[in-house]
């Protein structure tokens, strides 16, 4: 009797996980994407806002030189008014980060993009920065931050659920181990979202890039410092979530040549 009680809890609470991930659906104002998304965009900016401090002192706070922090948020802003960006309902923020020895770039949700001292200083030219900045900019407009959120909540919900259906009081050291197994499989999935995402983000920048008057080819030349930075030791940190930069090279190459096919125009910045 209990452990049919235990079973029909578990499929109660898979079925509210799944009924309220895929009832919960927004159009993204900007790419008219059909998203599975729990959270309006103003809900976006003010959880963005709340947790750039935070996020910014993990990297040491903001960079003192303020005339590179300066130079970071022309960039920005100058993807953001050639591009899709200007009309989200997005604030964009540009923000150089203090640390000189990690090698990242992220967005938050809402808008606020920070890149690191340490990845900064691995790139020789303006459009290699564009082009990190406006991949960060594609994560904000694909609204990435916001479906991780509702997948999370749903992995997590049909693990709770596994891990009731599978607990034995006789035999609690396995019914640990069936939890684990669920927990690691809900972490699979997650990752494999974000690599999905990532590779969008990609193609998103070929773009943004290109319309701000930068050479899209540029992404490469960024992908292949990322990669020589991967071999041995530790990595970039920016290579720990995002997909192989190797694989992310033939995306790009593939993006470009589909986006210019008579060749990439002369007169783009580098």
């Amino acid at each position: 009797m209990r452990g049919s009680l235990r079973y029909i809890i578990a499929l109660l609470i898979a079925g509210f996980s799944l009924l309220s991930y895929w009832c919960n659906r927004q159009e993204n104002p900007v790419t008219g994407e059909v998203q599975h998304v729990d959270m309006t965009t103003e809900e976006e900016i003010a959880l963005g806002l709340q947790a750039a401090p935070q996020m910014a002192q993990q990297y040491g706070g903001l960079h003192p030189d303020q005339q590179a922090r300066a130079a970071i948020d022309r960039i920005g802003q100058e993807l953001v008014r050639a591009s899709g960006a200007a009309n989200s309902p997005y604030k964009f923020n540009f923000h150089l980060l203090a640390d000189e020895n990690t090698i990242n770039a992220f967005a938050l949700p809402g808008g606020q993009v920070f890149i690191t001292a340490g990845l900064l200083k691995n790139m020789t030219t303006e459009g290699q920065v564009a082009g990190v900045l406006a991949h960060e900019i594609g994560h904000v407009i694909g609204r990435h931050s916001a479906e991780q959120l509702a997948k999370t909540k749903l992995t997590q919900g049909l693990a709770g659920a596994a891990g009731i259906a599978a607990y034995d009081p006789e035999r609690p050291g396995a019914s640990v181990a069936n939890a684990a197994v669920a927990a690691a499989i809900a972490k699979v999935v997650s990752l494999r979202f974000g690599r999905e995402d990532e590779l969008e983000s990609d193609r998103l920048a070929v773009k943004y890039t290109a319309e701000a008057g930068y050479d899209p080819r540029s992404m490469i030349r960024v992908m292949q410092v990322l990669e020589s930075k991967g071999g041995g030791g530790g990595g970039p940190e920016f290579l720990s979530t995002h997909p192989n930069p190797g694989n992310r090279i033939g995306v790009l190459e593939q993006e470009i040549a589909e986006a210019y096919p008579s060749g990439v125009p002369t007169g783009l910045k580098q």
